[in-house]
């Protein structure tokens, strides 16, 4: 089974691996899959300052909006997400599980997609964040992102609600690996093996035709055989009671909740903002286009999270 001391040690290995990622925010931001908006209105500025100003204990959840500054897609953006680009959705759990050819799929475009996916580089909104945390101002971070940025920003202070990317799992035996070693074994196993994607998508995958992975070989899990899987929350599958009640634990000793990037359409991530509803904390969302919260939330703001965020004085 997997233990705790090998999940500190993959951890590690991920924000270590990408330690250089610090100096991001003198880099300009990648606005392709950014939907259009306009500049942050000072008024609204002024009172997201306030509402950072008066919390003490900061409750933060952000999604796939916070990361598209990077040069990552998202799903749901209107212009540019993947739902309006293409008429491709992603993997489900239950067929990952009991098909054979669609792990040979996603597998095969994940492959093609690593080298790049695994290079994207936190924006100044994961630093902001970070930063805050190093203040006292963050309480907890929850992201239902799976790009490992926040991490590679060099927060602590977090759950991973969906999982990652950057590490692997077996489905019968649990043990884990770096996805960047499953990438060397795959190598070996495809020396010949190549396809030239013609799409990004999100979430490390790419498009690629039924032909071009037709020969592609998938290894498995090199202690039992077993099925290997990304160590994220595919969809179609739920995310661990454990993991749900420490998040509302994490919650519950917050005093205020602000959303960054996420227009909240997924319950596993909504239900933590109704819980905050219910506790009558006040609720920010940074977002750019509606999100299932508007009609409660405290304060609403239509800008990107990496050119709003700095702005913010947090001491």
């Amino acid at each position: 089974m997997f233990s705790a001391r090998k999940w500190c040690g993959i951890f590690r290995a991920v924000r270590l691996h990408h330690c250089r990622s610090r100096s991001v925010s003198r880099a300009s931001p990648n606005l392709t899959f950014v939907p259009a908006c306009l500049p942050p209105d000072p008024a609204e500025v002024e009172e997201l300052q306030r509402f950072v100003s008066n919390s003490k204990r900061l409750f933060v959840m952000t999604g796939a909006g916070i990361s598209t500054e990077s040069g990552i897609p998202d799903y749901r953006s209107e212009g540019v997400g993947l739902y309006a680009r293409t008429d491709r959705r992603p993997v489900q759990h239950a067929e990952f599980v009991r098909s054979a050819s669609a792990r040979q799929r996603y597998w095969a475009r994940n492959f093609v997609g690593w080298p790049q996916f695994s290079s994207h580089q936190p924006n100044k909104a994961h630093l902001v964040l970070r930063d805050w945390e190093k203040l006292g101002k963050l309480h907890w971070l929850v992201t239902q992102n799976v790009d490992a940025l926040h991490t590679k920003a060099g927060s602590q202070r977090m759950t991973e609600l969906h999982g990652c990317t950057h590490r692997v799992f077996c489905l019968a035996c649990g043990d884990r690996i770096l996805r960047s070693e499953l990438q060397e074994h795959f190598e070996a196993l495809n020396p010949t093996w190549k396809a030239e994607a013609f799409g990004v998508a999100p979430d490390g995958d790419v498009f690629l035709t039924d032909e071009q992975v037709r020969n592609f070989q998938v290894p498995a899990c090199h202690k039992c055989g077993g099925i290997l899987k990304p160590d994220v929350t595919f969809f179609g599958d739920t995310v661990s009671q454990e993991k749900v009640s420490f998040v509302h634990q994490r919650l519950a000793e917050s005093d205020s909740m602000v959303i960054a990037g996420s227009s909240m359409q997924v319950y596993s991530g909504y239900r933590f903002a109704l819980a905050a509803r219910e506790k009558k904390l006040p609720i920010a969302v940074l977002n750019i286009g509606p999100t299932r919260l508007d009609h409660f939330a405290s304060l609403k703001l239509n800008s990107r999270c990496g050119e709003l965020l700095p702005l913010i004085v947090c001491t």
